[in-house]
């Protein structure tokens, strides 16, 4: 009998490596894994990008933030720009990290643009990128008034995103700005 098995096993393993397959195919990439979820923001200190001190994790204690991981060189992040700026108007507290950029290029998008972030990490080497694990830009992360990273997501920060998924999180885990009360989405809408 084992002979007979032999003779199978290239089909068993075939069958095995298109499970794999399949199942990597299927999973959502919005929805990466990230060792940091319930760890604490890793420890930097960087440029703002406005000038002056040095920033540091102590940039989130005490405040519910969304961090968001951006650059000019994004075509995405333009595209979720003016969401992230209307979070902002409605209380959100965002901060962003200028992520492999030329921190010229960034103050000028801003200008143009409007500047949603309450402060703006410049990462322009991607070390603090390389620790929150950041696979590219736009990457948003939930940060608790601890400092304690809750949730991750890959890729643009739209109505839907924030009214299936950061809205709810958000008010879980403190948000107190104007946004936990719209229901879900900035200028209205339950």
């Amino acid at each position: 009998m084992a002979p007979r098995l032999k003779l199978f096993l290239p089909l068993i393993l075939f069958a095995a490596l298109a499970l794999l397959l399949f199942r990597g195919l299927s999973l959502d990439p919005q929805e990466l894994p990230s060792a940091l979820v319930d760890k604490p923001f890793p420890a930097f200190s960087l440029p703002s990008l406005a000038g002056g001190e040095d920033l540091d994790r102590d940039l989130f204690s005490g405040e519910v933030s969304l961090v968001n991981v951006w650059a000019t060189w994004c075509i995405s992040c333009r595209v979720e720009h003016p969401y992230l700026q209307k979070l902002a108007d409605a209380g959100v507290r965002i901060i962003g990290v200028n992520y492999k950029d030329d921190p010229e290029a960034a103050r000028r998008w801003l200008a143009e643009l409007g500047d949603p972030y309450r402060a703006n990490i410049v990462d322009g080497a991607g070390n603090l990128g390389v620790d929150l694990g950041v696979y590219g830009a736009p990457e948003t992360y939930l940060v608790d008034a601890e400092g304690v990273i809750r949730y991750r997501h890959v890729g643009v920060v739209d109505e839907r995103v924030w009214t299936r998924t950061l809205a709810p999180l958000y008010r879980e885990v403190g948000g107190t700005a104007a946004a936990s009360e719209w229901g879900a989405a900035p200028g209205g809408g339950p």
